[in-house]
């Protein structure tokens, strides 16, 4: 970014990333027997770290996360949310980082970022229920249905991403 309108740009994008993950969050949701709910935001918590990188995409898939858990009557989540959406995005977004610096493929990385971020989904979503929230082992009940929604979030995500690939629809943002 060499301009203050690039900087703005990106702001923006981030901003767009950040209701949109909301939205997508908010949207559908499957309520898990561990009164949390299944939900489509991993999709564009993955997107936002591949497209932003890892800094903005996770400011943005923190934040919209957060909110959406706020404006849905989960606010009891949403400072778990906000830690843990945070680090899947930035750990998905450092994995894509590296691979573009290497010239390397984007599907596997972006692959293996989706492995380890919805990894700390599951087991973000299982500590912050069994220590914090004070449900104990019973937070366990919360595992199947975060795999399940981090397989179909990370599946969305890898392909959207390689019809955005190639549609070339995200290098018009030039950011």
């Amino acid at each position: 970014m060499n301009t203050n309108s690039d900087y703005v740009k990106k702001i923006v994008t981030t901003a767009l990333f950040t209701a949109m993950t909301c939205v997508a969050t908010m949207i559908i949701q499957i309520p898990s027997p561990m009164s949390g709910y299944v939900n489509l935001g991993d999709c564009l918590v993955l997107l936002s770290a591949w497209t932003l990188g890892p800094i903005y995409g996770a400011c943005s898939a923190g934040i919209g996360s957060a909110m959406a858990d706020i404006l849905t009557g989960y606010a009891y989540y949403a400072p778990g949310t906000l830690l843990i959406k945070t680090l899947m995005a930035f750990t998905a977004g450092m994995i894509a980082q590296k691979a573009r610096k290497n010239e390397k493929a984007s599907f596997l990385p972006q692959l293996t970022g989706s492995v380890l971020a919805e990894t700390i989904m599951t087991g973000g979503y299982f500590c912050y229920a069994a220590l914090l929230l004070g449900r104990g082992l019973a937070a366990a009940a919360s595992i199947p249905g975060n795999i399940v929604q981090g397989i179909f979030g990370a599946a969305a995500a890898l392909l959207l991403s390689q019809v955005f690939e190639k549609s070339r629809v995200l290098s018009h943002l030039n950011i």
